[in-house]
C-alpha cells in the first residue's frame, strides 16, 4: 500500500508528498485485526456451546410429552417430521441429567444476566486501565470458568448457572474493549475492513463450535459433552497468552511496528495514547436522536440473532429430527452464509465510499435495509416450510418446538426487523455528534458500528 504523506494527514498537515510503502495485510494493525478475529472466534465459542452440549447432557428427550403420549416405546414421533430414535445405546450413555425445559432455558438465558452488566463499563474500562489487560482478563477468566464446567455440573445445576453468568460478566466487555482499541489502531478509510475482518470471528466461532460439538457430542472424550467445554476452555487460554504477547494499546507502544506504518497511524488517527478517563455526557446521549436510532436497529438485529443462537441446535432435534451428528453441521449453515457476507460487505461499504459511488449515509441504509428485510424474510417463510423438506427449513433459519407453535416468533422476529428497517432508514446519520467529540481524541464511533456487520455482531455482541 502506497500513501503520501499529504493522503496519511487527511488535512494535507505536512506538504510534501513523498510516497512510502505502509505494510498492509502484514502490518501489526491487520495483525491485530488477525488477533479480535481469533478472539472474537473463543468469545463465540463460549457462548455458544452449552446450546450444543445440552442436547447430549440431558437424559431425556427434549420433548417429554410427546415421548409420553406416543403410542410407541423407542421413538417421538412428529406429524410431519418423521422419528427420532432417543434409546440408542449411545443416547443412553451419553445423558447424565434430569433437567427439565424450565431449567434448560435457565441455563442457555443465565450467560445474558452477566452479560448485560459490563457492556457499558467495558469501554470506560479500556480507557482507564488498557484495553489489552481489559480484553486478555476477560478471556482468561472465561476460559478458566468453561474448563471447570463439566466438574461443576455433575455436582449442582446451581453452579452451572454461577459459572454462565461468570462467562457473560467477562466476555460482556469485549466488543466495547474492541471498539476503544480499533479507535487508535484503525485509520479511518480501512475502519471498515479491519472491523468487519475482526467480526467475522464471531461467526466463525459459530459454526466451528456447533459443528465441532456435534461431534465432540457423539465421539468425544469424558461422555462425549465434557469434551466441548475442556477444549473451547482450553482454547480460549492458549489464546489468551498469545494476546498479551503481541497485543499493544496504541500503535506508539508496539515494539514491532515498522516505522512507515507508525507515521501513517500517527498522521491517520490523532489520539492521546495515555489512558485517560473523559466525562461522560449522559444526559446528552440519553436525549440524542441520533444514538437512539442507532441503539434500535441494534436491539431489533440482536432480537433475531440470539432467538435462533440459542435455539438453533435444540429445534434441529426435536423438530427436524436430526441426530446429534448432523445437528452440529447444520445449525452452523446461517453462519456459513453469515461470515462470508460479513467481509465482502466490510470491503464494499468502503469501496462504495472511497469512490464516492454512495454517501456514508446511503452506504449504512442500504445496507441495514437490505440485510433486515432479507433476515425477516426468511424467518417468516421457515414457518411456512413443511417438514418433509427439512433442509429447506435450515436453508431459512428454522427455529421452533413446532412449526405452527412458532410461526408467531418468527412474525415478532420480522416485526422487530421491519422497526430496525424504518427507524434507521428513515433517520440514521453519518455523522459524529458533538457531544461525542473529545478535544484529544476524535473517534467516529459511529464508523466503529458498520450496518453491514450489524447482523453479525452481535451480534454481535
Amino acid at each position: 500500500m502506497e500513501v503520501s504523506k499529504d493522503d496519511a494527514s487527511n488535512n494535507g498537515k505536512n506538504s510534501e508528498s513523498i510516497k512510502e510503502k505502509v505494510p498492509t495485510f502484514l502490518s501489526q494493525r491487520w495483525i491485530l485485526a488477525y488477533l479480535f478475529l481469533t478472539g472474537y472466534f473463543n468469545v463465540y465459542a463460549l457462548r455458544v456451546n452449552i446450546s450444543v452440549a445440552l442436547v447430549c447432557m440431558v437424559k431425556t428427550p427434549f420433548d417429554n410429552s410427546t415421548l409420553m403420549n406416543s403410542s410407541l416405546s423407542n421413538i417421538t414421533t412428529d406429524d410431519t417430521c418423521g422419528v427420532l430414535d432417543v434409546t440408542s445405546p449411545r443416547s443412553q450413555e451419553r445423558g447424565e441429567f434430569d433437567w427439565d425445559k424450565n431449567t434448560r432455558s435457565a441455563i442457555l438465558s443465565s450467560f445474558f444476566y452477566g452479560y448485560v452488566l459490563t457492556q457499558i463499563p467495558g469501554g470506560w474500562l479500556a480507557d482507564r486501565f488498557g484495553g489489552k489487560r481489559i480484553y486478555g482478563t476477560a478471556m482468561a477468566i472465561s476460559g478458566v470458568a468453561t474448563l471447570l464446567m463439566p466438574v461443576f455440573a455433575r455436582t449442582s445445576v446451581i453452579l452451572v448457572y454461577v459459572l454462565r453468568v461468570v462467562v457473560g460478566v467477562a466476555t460482556g466487555v469485549v466488543f466495547p474493549v474492541g471498539h476503544s482499541m480499533w479507535g487508535r489502531w484503525a485509520p479511518p478509510l480501512e475502519r471498515s475492513k479491519l472491523i468487519a475482518t475482526s467480526y467475522v470471528g464471531a461467526s466463525v466461532g459459530i459454526i466451528g463450535t456447533f459443528a465441532a460439538s456435534g461431534l465432540l457430542c457423539e465421539y468425544g472424550f469424558d461422555n462425549g459433552w465434557g469434551s466441548i467445554f475442556y477444549i473451547t476452555g482450553g482454547l480460549s487460554c492458549i489464546w489468551t497468552v498469545v494476546w498479551f504477547y503481541q497485543a499493544r494499546d496504541s500503535p506508539s507502544e508496539h515494539p514491532r511496528i515498522s516505522k512507515a506504518e507508525l507515521r501513517y497511524l500517527t498522521n491517520a488517527i490523532e489520539f492521546d495514547t495515555s489512558p485517560k478517563v473523559s466525562d461522560i455526557p449522559w444526559k446528552k446521549m440519553g436525549s440524542s436522536v441520533v444514538l437512539w436510532v442507532e441503539y434500535v436497529p441494534y436491539m431489533c438485529a440482536n432480537w433475531g440473532w440470539y432467538t435462533l443462537l440459542t435455539n438453533l441446535p435444540a429445534f434441529m432435534k426435536t423438530v427436524l429430527k436430526f441426530d446429534i451428528k448432523s445437528n452440529g453441521g447444520l445449525s452452523s449453515l446461517p453462519y456459513i452464509c453469515h461470515s462470508i457476507m460479513s467481509i465482502g460487505a466490510g470491503h464494499l461499504a468502503d469501496f462504495l465510499r472511497k469512490n464516492k459511488i454512495l454517501t456514508t449515509r446511503q452506504t449504512r441504509r442500504l445496507a441495514q435495509t437490505i440485510s433486515f428485510a432479507g433476515a425477516g424474510t426468511f424467518l417468516v417463510a421457515t414457518g411456512f416450510v413443511p417438514c418433509e423438506k427439512k433442509y429447506l427449513a435450515v436453508l431459512f433459519l428454522c427455529l421452533a418446538d413446532t412449526q405452527e407453535e412458532w410461526r408467531n416468533v418468527f412474525y415478532m422476529c420480522a416485526v422487530f426487523y421491519l422497526i430496525g428497517i424504518i427507524v434507521f432508514g428513515g433517520f440514521a446519520r453519518g455523522e459524529v455528534q458533538s457531544w461525542a467529540k473529545d478535544k484529544d481524541t476524535e473517534l467516529d464511533s459511529v464508523d466503529l458500528k458498520e450496518p453491514l456487520t450489524s447482523e453479525s455482531m452481535h451480534k454481535i455482541q
